[in-house]
């Protein structure tokens, strides 16, 4: 009985496939990569092209191409049309750097640090292919920081769809819960940019039928986000700046008073915020960008902080400390 071939992680068999498709010319046939390939040949030595091993090849071409990876097919001159004759190349020049960027060992370091802090989650994607392009250079990088990697994770589960889906210009379809409602609307949007914004992840869209660009806070996605499978143009300009100046001038324009203790965790806390003005007598001016978030931070500290204005906005405390109150009898 022929030994189970070792496991060889996703990553390592699309680089290694990158790579011998780099290293080549004329291109490699099906049955060379699997042959040959890390993370391929392992399983054809041990079972031969099987159609799990065909379709494993398969979704890897997918894959790569979806990393931003250039690869083609080339018809055998002397057998065309014969899918088995068909050769895998990578162009030469299409995945190389320019002539004039160079990194020197501390910046590859430093970039592949980078790369590394998003390599887990939903960021995946991006990440595997900027490392690949780092390791593709050969270059050397400075060791002196390796193993200094934190990861940064993408925990809305509406992320990753949403993020493929902008990929591909397709519009989605999700439920979304507006703040005091009981029941979540569905909406149907073109995604343009998702974007981090005071440490939440927002997705900027065009909302179907109003034609009007808006920003949706992932965490009140309430249930699966599913393409429609219909597609839309993206519209000129740079969506993420456009969604990102849009967020900044509403921020700027909501500004709320309110009044700490002085020495209380409250006092501490919101005089750090971004754009915090402080007044007199524990006074506080505070710039926010989502009414209903940022009361529930303020009732957080109970006694501690007073809203003076807007009155929306110290009805939406008010109302949250009298249902802690209630809840606790």
């Amino acid at each position: 009985m022929a030994a189970a071939p070792s496991r060889v992680a996703v990553e390592e068999r699309l680089f290694s496939l990158v790579l011998a498709l780099l290293a080549t010319e004329s291109g490699l046939t099906k049955t060379e990569i699997l042959s040959t390939v890390q993370g391929y040949r392992q399983r054809y030595e041990a079972e031969g092209v099987t159609p799990a091993l065909e379709r494993q090849f398969e979704r890897d071409k997918d894959d790569i191409r979806e990393l931003g990876v250039p690869l083609e097919t080339v018809d055998d001159p002397g057998d065309p049309g014969n899918n088995q004759a068909l050769r895998y190349r990578i162009p030469k020049g299409e995945y190389d750097l320019p002539e004039d960027v160079e990194f020197s060992p501390n910046e590859l370091a430093l970039l592949n640090l980078a790369a590394n802090v998003w390599r887990e989650g939903s960021l995946s994607g991006d990440s595997r292919r900027a490392l690949m392009k780092l390791h593709a250079l050969g270059s050397a990088a400075d060791e002196l920081v390796v193993g200094y990697a934190p990861q940064i994770r993408a925990r809305d589960a509406a992320f990753e769809p949403l993020n493929t889906a902008l990929g591909k210009n397709q519009l989605v379809r999700f439920p979304y819960l507006n703040p005091g409602r009981s029941e979540a609307m569905e909406r149907i949007v073109a995604p343009l940019a998702l974007v981090q914004f005071g440490g939440r992840w927002l997705l900027y869209a065009r909302e179907q039928g109003a034609g009007i660009d808006k920003s949706f806070l992932l965490s009140r996605i309430v249930g699966p986000v599913r393409t429609t499978g219909k597609t839309f143009p993206r519209p000129a300009g740079d969506s993420t700046a456009a969604a990102l100046k849009s967020l900044q001038d509403f921020w700027e324009q909501q500004t709320a008073e309110v009044r700490v203790q002085p020495g209380t965790d409250a006092a501490t806390r919101l005089a750090k915020r971004r754009g915090a003005v402080a007044g007199g007598n524990g006074m506080l001016a505070l710039h926010y960008s989502d009414l209903n978030l940022f009361a529930d931070e303020l009732a957080s500290f109970g006694p501690e902080v007073l809203v003076l204005s807007p009155p929306e906005l110290r009805d939406a405390v008010r109302t949250r400390l009298e249902r802690t109150a209630a809840d606790h009898g």
